[in-house]
């Protein structure tokens, strides 16, 4: 194996890891915290913390490892990670320009905008051609306003807006569109029925959809949630889905996009795959002058399991790729 070179120890980083789909982000830190504080790499955390906040310290012991903006579990791609002083530069990656690979599933929408979520409504799909959505494409580029989801952990007067739906709470204002930026928009896969996606089996109850409905209504006294009557059974053909790529700015709500594109051609629609590709300089495929690749979750997974012998200058698999992805603070 080649050498590396070491920085001195302890170590104080950013890396890139590619996340899988399915786990939240926050439970695969926790899985990596126990291998991360038994390694020589990094500088275990002391009990000099107040006693009135023991509560909410970390255990002793464990290195100080944080993330610079989760990913749903839906979503896989790059989760940018700080140890020991590297927390502290964490933020720099919330709004930083990131991109994203998705594919959308025409014909129905759920509460969440992706297909974690429970149906709210089908609708025609059809009618949407390739030529129809690239047309509507430009609608999205440059600095668009984007309304979240009323299935969000987002705040309104304190109570996160999911809160307002399934209570069925009027919400007390509107839900403030947010400024973004789409730097760039493309359409990369025309699927059509070629594919194995399907709509979610959660439907929501009549009850659920009174509530959301009575929760919209505190600032649309109009709102309904009902499927359109045109709308095709899932079950005789395979609705359309189609790929698109973006390059956004930080705080862009990619399924935000994908429900609003579907509206834009007179469908519904949601996401299926959602891949980050970039957060920052870091990345799955470097393009750019100063990018930097990311280290897989599989290298952390095994070592969970069996973290292998060290090598000759005393690096396990795992510790090795951190030393050759990491950037030292």
């Amino acid at each position: 194996m080649p050498k590396i070179t070491v920085p001195p120890l302890p170590v104080s980083c950013l890396f890139g890891m590619i996340k899988p789909s399915g786990p939240t982000s926050m439970s695969l830190l926790n899985d990596m915290q126990p291998l991360l504080s038994k390694s020589k790499l990094f500088e275990q955390a002391t009990e000099d913390v107040p006693k009135r906040k023991k509560k909410r310290s970390k255990k002793v012991g464990d290195v100080k490892l944080g993330q610079g903006g989760t990913l749903d579990p839906l979503a896989d791609g790059v989760l940018v990670l700080g140890v020991g002083k590297g927390t502290k530069k964490l933020t720099e990656f919330l709004d930083c320009t990131k991109e994203y690979s998705t594919t959308c599933l025409l014909g129905c929408e759920t509460d969440s905008y992706d297909s974690e979520g429970a149906r709210v409504r089908t609708a025609p799909w059809k009618h949407v051609t390739k030529e129809q959505v690239l047309e509507v494409l430009s609608k999205f580029k440059g600095e668009i306003k984007q309304t979240p989801p009323i299935f969000s952990a987002l705040k309104m007067d304190g109570k996160p807006l999911y809160e307002y739906a399934r209570k069925g709470i009027p919400l007390p204002r509107p839900i403030e569109p947010r400024t973004v930026t789409v730097h760039s928009l493309e359409l990369v896969e025309w699927k059509g029925s070629d594919h194995s996606f399907s709509w979610p089996d959660k439907v929501l109850t009549e009850d659920q959809k009174k509530a959301m409905e009575a929760a919209i209504r505190g600032v649309d006294e109009t709102a309904t949630i009902e499927d359109d009557p045109e709308s095709t059974a899932q079950d005789e053909e395979r609705p359309t889905a189609f790929v698109i790529k973006m390059r956004v700015s930080g705080g862009t709500y990619v399924r935000s996009l994908v429900h609003d594109l579907a509206h834009a051609v007179d469908s519904a629609g949601h996401v299926v795959t959602l891949t980050r590709s970039r957060q920052g300089r870091f990345v799955v495929d470097p393009t750019e002058d100063g990018d930097r690749t990311c280290v897989p979750w599989s290298i952390f997974e095994k070592a969970l399991t069996d973290p292998g012998a060290a090598d000759e200058e005393g690096w396990t698999e795992w510790e090795r790729e951190v030393l050759q992805h990491m950037e030292v603070i």
